[in-house]
């Protein structure tokens, strides 16, 4: 039982990161029909921002001479302005474009914007990881036999906090309902002078936002960035945002605390099950699994894909 509630504590705050870069995937998908595959390296453009600025910080400096939250909040005031930049200047220059075409040209683009973005951060930071300085010196918390850590507690809220918000936009102010009525129909909306542009390079910089804030919450946990990093993460947000319903904002946030789970119970758990024939490290494995099933039973995701709401 403990190490279940361990394994429960470790999906929610894995999941939660992975509901907030699935919000920006089922964000755009609901607006324009794209699959935004450069999304997740708007992410790890985002954690290498942040640990080069915290890096930067620290370097010279006495321990405890900053504040552990202003070395956070400057980070992430630098990392999200480059991550809306970087998300903003996809959907203008390899995007827009293509907006009337076929949807295999703008999904092969976003998979050529994702290879760029991988060799250009790999050009400025290289190949080898980053490591995020280490900071904060968590406090542990007792459940039921199990350990939850501030940071852990933290990293739960947080996102909770701003998937509620982001709900709140979406139903309760103008943007959410030009964004509401462009997802259900773009040449209405235009028609009724919603200026479709500006909408959905809202919703670009809305989920850009977002992959700044997951990386934050990444590269403090793990304490490591690396070029490489937002390709197997944005897989991963993306098969919770299928899970849950790609174009549905509930179902993305449920279906990355979901995975976030099943992938951390995969790992407490399947050498037991398997009899050692699979061990922790092959958790991807029920991963990529639950995508292949819900595509096949159940293509619509646990929720249904709701690609709009009536404004």
């Amino acid at each position: 039982m403990e190490l279940f509630i361990q394994q429960i504590v470790n999906g929610l705050t894995l999941g939660s990161v992975y509901a907030l870069v699935a919000l920006g995937y089922t964000m755009v998908y609901g607006i324009i029909g794209l699959i935004n595959f450069a999304h997740g390296d708007v992410v790890m453009i985002g954690a290498m921002v942040a640990t080069v600025v915290a890096t930067s910080l620290l370097s010279g400096g006495e321990p405890g001479t900053l504040s552990v939250w202003l070395v956070i909040g400057v980070a992430l005031l630098v990392a999200m302005p480059v991550c809306m930049g970087v998300g903003w200047t996809a959907e203008r220059v390899a995007y827009r474009p293509l907006r009337r075409a076929p949807r295999l040209a703008a999904l092969i683009t976003a998979i050529g914007v994702s290879f760029i973005l991988q060799n250009v951060a790999m050009m400025i930071w290289g190949r080898n990881y980053l490591s995020f300085p280490q900071i904060i010196e968590p406090d542990i918390f007792k459940i039921g036999g199990a350990s939850i850590s501030s940071l852990q507690i933290a990293i739960i809220v947080v996102a909770a906090l701003i998937m509620v918000g982001l709900t709140l936009v979406v139903h309760k102010t103008r943007l959410g309902t030009a964004m509401r009525a462009t997802a259900q129909n773009r040449e209405v909306a235009g028609l009724m002078g919603i200026n479709i542009n500006t909408v959905i390079s809202a919703a670009f910089l809305i989920g850009s936002a977002l992959a700044a804030v997951a990386a934050i919450m990444v590269t403090t946990y793990y304490g490591l960035a690396q070029y490489t990093m937002g390709f197997m993460l944005g897989l991963k947000a993306f098969t919770a945002a299928v899970l849950g319903g790609i174009g549905n904002l509930a179902g993305a946030m449920l279906g990355g605390l979901l995975l976030g789970v099943i992938e951390a119970l995969a790992a407490g758990y399947s050498g037991d099950l398997t009899g050692g024939v699979l061990g922790s490290h092959y958790q991807d494995f029920f991963t990529f699994m639950v995508l292949v099933l819900v595509l096949v039973f159940r293509p619509s995701g646990l929720m249904g894909e709701r690609v709009g709401d009536r404004a």
